[in-house]
């Protein structure tokens, strides 16, 4: 449990040197072990959702037991398997010992190396980068940008499109989209969705990771004919600004006219439909209720700052840039799209 609400703050503030559990912006060293030698304060803790894990039995059972069941399986068990072919001792220190400190070490690279060196086809937002060497290691998880096997380790466009940014969508399950894809994680959690052992699987939409790998792509030609580097990719002729459309709820070059409501219109529709979440954010009414199964920080969070009649308007927008999240490209993209009217306050 402790290791997942640690996971869930270093995705609420990435890089952050003070509240990122381990963040890269302290060093290699630092986000790949030295973070375990500080016994810091985080003070950002109590915003993270735990509802989930706290109403979970097999989750509950593992916190309360951690100890005698990572030392069971960890080394003892190890150890009683290698009396059956007369080696306790080999089996207690290459079973137990040393394939402990692997794994831990390849759990390590995840916060280390993944951020540290590799691909970022899909945001530069923060230093989460996709090593194929990690991800070999880790059945995927070093994937925070994914790159495909049949994939050459180079910026081009190429194989945009066989990658997916672990930190830029943290809601899918999947390290990697496509088939394709080195991922065994994503393919045993399909096996057992099939067979009903889990459910209520997210996947990022498709107009999201390709609006966002779009982004990158024209990043990247920018640079390029910035550096005048000799480099065989077709530069399509842009014809509007791309960071203005990208933002746009059908991501077109025409923007959206909104309605101007005031306290009376926006609680009216508020009030047209049962269980309607609609939060304040930047000047704009936000209808997240079809957002709330998806949204990573979980549905309660959206709840706490959505608008309630007879309640003062609470404005999420100083939560939304920073307080309570460093919101990617993508996710304020999605916000654009929830937008219903503008309201004066």
């Amino acid at each position: 449990m402790i290791r997942c609400l640690r996971h869930r703050l270093h995705h609420r503030f990435t890089d952050d040197p003070i509240q990122d559990p381990y963040a890269a912006t302290r060093g290699l060293l630092f986000s790949h072990m030295g973070w375990i030698f500080y016994r810091p304060k985080y003070d950002k803790m109590s915003l993270i959702d735990r509802d989930d894990l706290d109403n979970d039995p097999v989750v509950r059972f593992q916190h309360k037991h951690f100890t005698p069941l990572a030392l069971f399986f960890g080394l003892i068990l190890p150890t009683l398997m290698g009396m059956s072919w007369r080696d306790p001792l080999g089996a207690f220190i290459y079973g137990g010992l040393v394939a402990r400190i692997l794994v831990w070490h390849c759990t390590f690279c995840v916060n280390s190396l993944a951020h540290w060196d590799g691909l970022q086809p899909y945001s530069d937002e923060n230093t989460s980068k996709g090593n194929l060497l990690v991800a070999m290691l880790t059945c995927g998880e070093g994937n925070h940008n994914f790159v495909s096997l049949f994939n050459t380790i180079r910026f081009d466009s190429s194989h945009e499109r066989n990658v997916l940014q672990h930190h830029a969508f943290p809601q899918d399950f999947r390290a990697g989209p496509s088939a394709m894809n080195w991922d065994p994680s994503k393919w045993v959690i399909i096996v057992l969705h099939r067979l009903s052992l889990i459910q209520g699987l997210r996947r990022a939409r498709e107009e999201d990771i390709q609006s966002a790998a779009e982004w990158m792509r024209r990043q990247r030609e920018k640079i390029i004919k910035e550096k005048g580097d000799q480099v065989h990719i077709h530069i399509h002729p842009p014809h509007t600004d791309f960071e203005d459309s990208y933002y746009t709820s059908d991501n077109t070059d025409v923007p959206r006219k909104f309605d101007i409501w005031n306290h009376k219109a926006l609680h009216e529709y508020v009030n047209s439909k049962v269980g309607r979440c609609v939060i304040l954010l930047d000047g704009y009414a936000i209808d997240v209720t079809s957002y709330l199964g998806e949204h990573p920080g979980g549905a309660s969070l959206l709840r706490n700052y959505s608008i309630r009649v007879g309640n003062d308007l609470v404005d999420s927008s100083s939560a939304f840039h920073g307080g309570m999240n460093n919101h990617s490209r993508a996710a304020k993209r999605r916000v654009r799209q929830l937008r219903v009217a503008k309201v004066e306050l």
